[in-house]
């Protein structure tokens, strides 16, 4: 039992630094989030030090011990890593206020509108995410200094916001210059 906790541990740590890494890159690069929220990745990698910390029991040979103690290594400095970004977020991210929920004609797009609202660190604006399954969201529009939207269905993937068209279809962001 011991040397499979010492397996697992070694694999989810790995797993979760992968998730934690295309998180910050959808983020950068504003593709689809499908990495799960902060904590519920915090509250993991808690899980996965225990477990490291039960797979050091494994002393079968030398790769067990540092494969044990990769794991408590790798999963602590995630642990503090995650917990810096959670406390940065809380911090900076300013207000988030649901203004409005359209759905497409044919139901198969959501869009979620929120005013967002910096306070003395930026400015306020408005943000519209297209929801995906579970958590996944993608933002298609963004814009400064707004704190109305005004929205009109063109067809099935195509929405006029705010005078400014936007092809769900396509993998760009609305976000003026």
């Amino acid at each position: 039992m011991v040397k499979k906790m010492n397996r697992i541990a070694l694999l989810l740590v790995l797993i979760l630094y992968f998730i934690s890494f295309y998180s910050l890159y959808a983020n950068m690069h504003n593709l689809w989030l499908i990495a799960p929220p902060v904590y519920v990745l915090l509250v993991t990698s808690i899980f996965v030090l225990a477990l490291a910390l039960f797979g050091i029991q494994d002393r079968s040979n030398n790769f067990a011990k540092r494969r044990s103690w990769i794991s408590v290594i790798l999963s602590s400095v995630l642990i503090v890593l995650l917990l810096v970004v959670a406390s940065f977020t809380v911090m900076f991210s300013g207000a988030k206020v649901l203004l409005t929920t359209t759905h497409s004609p044919d139901q198969h797009y959501t869009l979620k509108f929120y005013k967002t609202d910096a306070g003395a660190m930026g400015t306020f604006g408005i943000v519209g995410e297209l929801q995906g399954p579970l958590w996944f969201r993608k933002v298609v529009y963004s814009e400064r200094k707004t704190d109305q939207v005004q929205l009109e269905w063109s067809n099935n993937h195509t929405v006029v916001i705010n005078e400014h068209q936007v092809n769900l279809l396509l993998e760009k962001t609305w976000i003026p210059q």
